[in-house]
C-alpha cells in the first residue's frame, strides 16, 4: 500500500488527509515514480480552496520528483531507475508514489537532485516563460518583483539578474528584506501599506517606471502594479496571493500609460514537446550557471501537508518549501 494526502471537500487546510491507497500497475503510456521530494506551490492552495476546481475526492500537488520503478506499455525515453521531475497538470504530487504519463515527465541531469527539481521545476519554468517570453525582458530593463523573497520572487530576481536587468523587489515583511537583497535586487521596497511602493519606483526609474511587473500577490498589489508600470509597460498578474483582481476595465489600462496586462498559465506556455524541453534545458543551464539558486527554506513531511499550507497562506515561509516522503 502507497499513502497520499487527498481531500474530498474544498476548505482549510483541514480538509487535507493522509491516506492509504492500492496503487495499481501503471498503464499504457504511463510509468510509476516513487516520491523523492514534493513541492508546494500556491496552486495548491488555489485546489485545497476551490479557485481551481478540481474532481472531488482528489489528490493534491502538482509539482514533484523521483525514481522510476515501473514502466508502463508504450512508453520510450524513460527507463526504471531514472531520476524524472514533474510540474502536472495531474493532482497529486503530495503521495508516496503515483503512477503518471511519461509526457509529463522531464529526465533530470546527473547534477539536480531531486529535492532541487521538487523545489525549482514549476516556478523556474514559470520565471522562463514569463521572463524570456511573454515579457521578453533586455539587458538594461528595470523589472518590479513582487514577494521578490518568495519561491518563485527569488528565482526570477537571480534570472533577471542573470540576463542583466536591474530589479525592484517588494517584500510584505522587515525580516525579509535583506534576504531579498541577498538574492539580488537593487532595491527593496516594503509593502502591505508600509511603504508607497508606485512613488517609490516612480522616483528609483526618474519617473518613468518599469517596462515590466511580475505581481504573483494579486488583489493587494493591483494598484502598486498599475502605478509603477512604464508607458506601454506589461504586468504579468501571475498569482492570486492576497485574492484574485477583479472587476478590472479596459480604461484604467489606457489611463495609465496604454498599458499590456496578461493572467498566463504555465501550461499554455509548455505545450508541445519541443517548447516544453526547450524552457525545461534553459531552466537547467541557469541553475548550472549559477544564476538560478535555489534556496530550500523550509522541509515538511508528506504528511504534515496541512501544516505547511499554513505556513504558506500566512507569509511564513521564505525560497520554496519541499515535502518529503
Amino acid at each position: 500500500m502507497e499513502q497520499m494526502i487527498r481531500f474530498e471537500q474544498t476548505g482549510g487546510p483541514d480538509v487535507l488527509q493522509w491516506v492509504e491507497v492500492d496503487l495499481p500497475a501503471p498503464g499504457p503510456g504511463e510509468v510509476r515514480l516513487r516520491t523523492q521530494a514534493a513541492g508546494l506551490n500556491f496552486i495548491d492552495v488555489y485546489h485545497r480552496t476551490g479557485v481551481y476546481p478540481a474532481q472531488l475526492p482528489s489528490g493534491i500537488g502538482v509539482e514533484g520528483a523521483g525514481v522510476i520503478e515501473a514502466v508502463g506499455e508504450g512508453v520510450t525515453g524513460f527507463a526504471v531507475g531514472d531520476r524524472a521531475a514533474t510540474f502536472g497538470p495531474a493532482l497529486g504530487a503530495y503521495a508516496t508514489a503515483r503512477n503518471l504519463k511519461a509526457d509529463s515527465l522531464f529526465k533530470l541531469p546527473d547534477d539536480i537532485s531531486c529535492e532541487t527539481a521538487a523545489a525549482v521545476l514549476l516556478k523556474g519554468c514559470t520565471v522562463e516563460f514569463m521572463v524570456e517570453r511573454a515579457a521578453k525582458v533586455q539587458p538594461g530593463w528595470t523589472v518590479l518583483v513582487h514577494s521578490a523573497a518568495g519561491g518563485v520572487g527569488q528565482i526570477a530576481v537571480g534570472w533577471l539578474k542573470g540576463i542583466g536587468a536591474t530589479v525592484i523587489g517588494t517584500v510584505g515583511h522587515e525580516a525579509k528584506v535583506e534576504k531579498a537583497r541577498a538574492v539580488g535586487c537593487d532595491h527593496v521596497l516594503l509593502s502591505r501599506g508600509q511603504e508607497d511602493v508606485a512613488a517609490r519606483v516612480r522616483e528609483i526609474t526618474g519617473g518613468e517606471g518599469v517596462p515590466v511587473v511580475l505581481d504573483g500577490i494579486g488583489k493587494a498589489t493591483w494598484e502598486a502594479s498599475l502605478g509603477s508600470a512604464a508607458r506601454r509597460g506589461l504586468i504579468i498578474s501571475y498569482g492570486n496571493a492576497s485574492g484574485s483582481v477583479e472587476g478590472v476595465k479596459l480604461a484604467t489600462l489606457n489611463q495609465h500609460g496604454s498599458l499590456f496586462v496578461t493572467r498566463p498559465k504555465l501550461f499554455d506556455y509548455y505545450v508541445a514537446p519541443e517548447e516544453r524541453q526547450a524552457g525545461a534545458a534553459r531552466l537547467f543551464e541557469m541553475l548550472e550557471k549559477g544564476a538560478v539558486k535555489p534556496e530550500i527554506g523550509q522541509r515538511f513531511a508528506i504528511k504534515d501537508a496541512a501544516e505547511a499550507h499554513r505556513a504558506i497562506e500566512s507569509g511564513q515561509t521564505t525560497g520554496s518549501t519541499i515535502l518529503l516522503p
